[in-house]
């Protein structure tokens, strides 16, 4: 529709600011002298056969000449003879004559004159050498007319071949678009890239931004039910473990993986599990901002063997168990596969029934991969619109390269109706290679009201 608008807003300003032409005619009878009926037969066809002649002179620089010195015109003979069309009509010995120019007047003017100058040249060309009657004349007919208004431009023509051609256009955009596109739009698209189900599909929120956590939002709200429905799935998972550690990622920044991963934390909790958020992502953390809890402490603190991991857990208002990164280390991806964080992750299990690990995405880095083939398999958070199928591919790769298991996908800022574009993700800044001051203006998750929080 923008496409259509456009071309007819430009097709408008075109047409408003071109110069109107005016155009006048007149027309010619060229004849010959004839006595008889068989004479007046030959003669029309002999003046057939001139006619077309007649109409190249009548556009050619001698005859156009002739006419700028008659009126005086300032246009010089080329370019009054650019301004000029001549048409012989077929099987006839009419001619027709006009002229197009800016004022009417001056139109009427210059083709008045151009009859009479050809009517002269046609007498001047077919008067044989010692004689004073020509074999040819030409009359004109229909004078000048004074042109009732322009011929160009059109308005109405205008605008319509600008609507057609915007029309045309635009399917044409829309289908090169899609065949270009490679975002993931559909569950189709998610599961034949993924290989892996769909475990939930969390619609577009404005509010996303202003109220981030379930716990914020009524029990009917579409987004606390689509947790819900999220937090049913996930209970098939490995249904005979005692305990299940799932890490949710996502395939780039900016998909929501860590607004998702605390928010089926508290809905797990809200379910009566002993439920544990581990916020593994040791380069840009979220969760504890999100959950506006402190974490200056937390699970690098406990990897590096300064305090006991029971020690750095802290309980939400909403009595949710939190272990927060702590501080941002060196050599994340080192802390991650260590022999520390194989027993932190045994002793946790021994402690909750289900633990929820926020990871950093898969393609920028390898922490997320590294920690997923520790535990029983990851979930990733696929952005509708935005991540395409061949970076969820990658994503599978990375994780089938270290045996980790791909549990299944969470489907997030699905449009309800129709199709659109939410912006750019918030950029993973410290040593991502992503700037993550502008992305965190633009991010519409609830991770950008956690991280200005902090």
């Amino acid at each position: 529709m923008a496409t259509v608008l456009l071309v007819v807003v430009a097709a408008a300003l075109v047409t408003w600011r071109t110069t109107p032409q005016y155009q006048s005619t007149t027309q010619l009878f060229i004849s010959t002298s004839a006595s008889s009926s068989a004479e007046a037969y030959q003669g029309n066809l002999f003046s057939s056969q001139r006619l077309a002649s007649y109409a190249d002179l009548a556009t050619g620089t001698e005859l156009a000449t002739r006419v700028v010195s008659a009126t005086g015109s300032s246009l010089s003979p080329k370019e009054l003879a650019a301004k000029v069309t001549a048409q012989a009509s077929p099987d006839t010995v009419l001619l027709s004559i006009s002229v197009t120019d800016p004022d009417p007047e001056v139109a009427q003017q210059l083709t008045q004159t151009y009859g009479e100058e050809l009517v002269a040249l046609v007498a001047e060309l077919e008067t044989p050498p010692g004689q004073s009657r020509p074999v040819l004349k030409g009359t004109i007919v229909d004078a000048a007319s004074l042109p009732g208004g322009p011929i160009s431009p059109n308005p109405v023509r205008n605008l319509s071949l600008a609507l057609v051609l915007g029309l045309l256009l635009g399917v044409g955009l829309a289908v090169v678009r899609e065949l270009l596109d490679t975002s993931t739009k559909s569950a189709d698209d998610l599961t034949n890239a993924l290989d892996a189900p769909i475990l939930g599909t969390i619609a577009f929120d404005p509010e996303v931004a202003k109220r981030p956590l379930v716990t914020q939002l009524t029990s009917h709200e579409p987004r606390a039910e689509a947790f819900r429905v999220l937090r049913t799935n996930l209970s098939f998972v490995d249904i005979d473990a005692t305990s299940k550690a799932i890490v949710f990622t996502s395939a780039l920044p900016g998909e929501g993986k860590s607004t998702t991963a605390v928010n089926i934390a508290l809905a797990l909790h809200q379910a009566g599990e002993r439920v544990l958020l581990v916020d593994s992502d040791l380069r840009r953390p979220q969760a504890a901002a999100l959950l506006n809890l402190d974490g200056t402490i937390g699970l690098t603190t406990a990897l590096v063997g300064k305090v006991a991991v029971s020690d750095v857990v802290l309980a939400h208002s909403s009595g949710l168990h939190v272990l927060p990164s702590g501080p941002v280390p060196p050599n994340p991806a080192e802390l991650l596969q260590s022999r520390a964080m194989a027993v932190v992750l045994g002793e946790l299990r021994a402690a909750y029934d289900v633990i929820v690990i926020d990871a950093p995405p898969l393609l920028p880095v390898t922490d997320a991969a590294l920690i997923a083939s520790q535990v029983d398999g990851a979930v990733v958070v696929v952005r509708h619109g935005k991540t395409t199928r061949e970076q969820l591919a990658a994503a599978r790769e990375r994780l089938t390269a270290v045996g980790a298991h791909t549990l299944g996908a969470v489907f997030n800022m699905v449009p309800k109706k129709g199709r659109g574009d939410y912006g750019s993700g918030y950029g993973y800044g410290y040593g991502y290679g992503y700037a993550p001051e502008a992305a965190l203006e633009e991010r519409p998750s609830g991770e950008s009201a956690g991280r200005r929080r902090k």
